[in-house]
């Protein structure tokens, strides 16, 4: 399907393509979408309720007397606040180029995987900017002896640690533990956890999702999320420097949404989507560019990684030397 010249038109069949990569993220180390699942929002900015944590902790007195009435509900709406902001990546298909690596390769395809890979690399280092900082998630403790001391690290009592001060901080206990795979690699290697497995099944010999199912259970949470997204750094026509995008130096401990529509479910964090403008998390579009004689190929979204309620998160720092 090719448009006509300066003409932008929906191309449904590549975003199945795009959707499908997406997908396949946490295969390849994506966990922000997974620890901000998406919301649909109908405006590009607004307010949004937040039911206080004092009103669902809170013990009224709900015994009622003969010819009473019941006690009620008083609290207040706090609010909170998204922007969505649009981020799109173009790729062009010179019409020669197509043509002469077409039996190596589908160039419309290689062209729409690699601008969705740019926009989930950007979401995840927006998410990573804001789950991995301690100005944002403020309930934060080090632990004394770094998870890369295998023989003498204490990655349980560490872990347990933080969920009884994030639970009297905010009577939440986290569902997920996110962390880079340096410091999972390192978690493994430790004397404490190894130990654990010796007589029973070496966890060294286990595949990685069953080494995360271990660590889930060993920590009790739901699932142990791997950050292995990597960046380049430098800056364009530099040598490439490799970094992690998320942070070697911390652990994160989450109360994530289960993704639904509900925003009083407590949670740490949503990427808000705005249908109106972006009716899909990737929107795939082409056009013609008759000068340059390319075919242009476009992802965009529009969205804001919104913290719903910080005190759903807890920071371990000092995991690495």
């Amino acid at each position: 399907m090719r448009p006509t010249s300066g003409t932008t038109i929906q191309r449904p069949d590549l975003g199945a393509l795009a959707f499908e990569y997406m997908v396949q993220g946490s295969e390849r180390g994506f966990i922000g979408l997974e620890l901000m699942p998406v919301f649909e929002v109908p405006e590009q900015s607004a307010d949004y309720p937040i039911i206080p944590i004092e009103a669902l902790l809170k013990t009224p007195v709900t015994k009622r007397s003969p010819r009473g009435g019941y006690n009620r509900g008083d609290y207040e709406f706090e609010t909170g606040t998204y922007s969505c902001k649009e981020n799109g990546w173009e790729e062009p298909v010179d019409e020669v180029e197509a043509k002469l690596y077409r039996r190596f390769f589908d160039a419309e395809e290689v062209a729409v995987i690699r601008a969705t890979d740019v926009l989930m690399r950007g979401h995840e280092m927006r998410v990573a900017a804001k789950l991995f900082s301690t100005s944002v998630i403020t309930g934060t403790s080090d632990v004394a002896v770094e998870w890369s001391t295998p023989a003498t690290a204490t990655p349980y009592a560490d872990v347990e640690t933080a969920k009884a001060a994030m639970r009297a901080a905010s009577g939440l206990l986290p569902n997920v533990i996110a962390m880079t795979w340096k410091v999972f690699r390192n978690a493994l290697a430790t004397t404490e956890i190894k130990t654990v497995m010796q007589y029973t099944n070496p966890i060294q010999v286990m595949g990685e999702e069953a080494q995360k199912v271990f660590l889930a259970n060993y920590f009790g949470v739901s699932r142990v999320l791997v950050g292995n997204a990597i960046k380049d750094s430098a800056k364009k026509g530099k040598t490439f420097s490799l970094t992690d995008i998320w942070d070697d130096e911390y652990i994160g401990l989450y109360r994530i949404s289960s993704g639904g529509s509900d925003l009083r479910e407590p949670c740490v964090g949503r990427t808000m989507l705005w249908t109106a403008d972006s009716p899909e998390l990737l929107n795939t579009e082409s056009y013609r560019e008759e000068p340059i004689r390319s075919d242009i190929y476009r992802v965009r979204q529009q969205t804001d990684e919104a913290i719903v309620f910080a005190g759903a998160g807890y920071l371990l720092g000092n995991i690495t030397a």
